[in-house]
């Protein structure tokens, strides 16, 4: 199989789901669009998952890393990870907030370079689909990700306040 094959592999169960987003955020050269409830137990704090961003965020000036969440509290609160890369590299990573109205989306996805995505077809449930070199699919995810986006608010500050 070719490196530009496309390839779609159905999952289910929250390793495999985590192991998705592992991919995901390996296989990103230039932009990482990630969509989520509120980013707890699926490895926003683990060492592997920080190393692979710090790595990505290096990678070059203008490598993009869009955190989108319906709650980002247990990001700025259990996650001291993504908060260093925030603090580090505020000027490529953003944490946003959805707004109320948008509450209502309850499929989470991550998308890399308009080229592999992962999603699950709700929050609540564990299936979903990882997708690598299929760029319709991923464009589709990135045009929704940048219209909750632009309604959105920033979620999380890349400093501390009161020092």
């Amino acid at each position: 199989m070719g490196e530009d094959t496309l390839q779609h592999t159905p999952f289910d169960g929250a390793a495999d789901y985590v192991a998705a987003l592992d991919r995901i955020c390996a296989a990103a050269q230039h932009s990482l669009l990630i969509f989520e409830k509120d980013f707890s137990d699926i490895g926003f704090n683990s060492e592997a998952r920080y190393d692979t961003l710090r790595h990505f965020l290096l990678g070059g000036s203008t490598h993009r890393l869009h955190l989108l969440a319906h709650d980002t509290q247990h990001l700025v609160r259990f996650c001291p990870r993504m908060m260093l890369l925030l603090r580090e590299f505020g000027h490529s990573m953003a944490i946003f907030q959805t707004p109320p109205h948008l509450q209502k989306v309850t499929e989470p996805f991550a998308v890399a370079d308009n080229a592999h995505y992962v999603r699950r077809y709700h929050f609540d449930d564990t299936r979903g689909l990882l997708a690598l070199n299929d760029p319709q699919g991923a464009r589709e995810l990135h045009s929704r990700f940048e219209e909750m986006w632009q309604s959105s608010h920033s979620g999380a500050a890349p400093t501390r306040l009161g020092l």
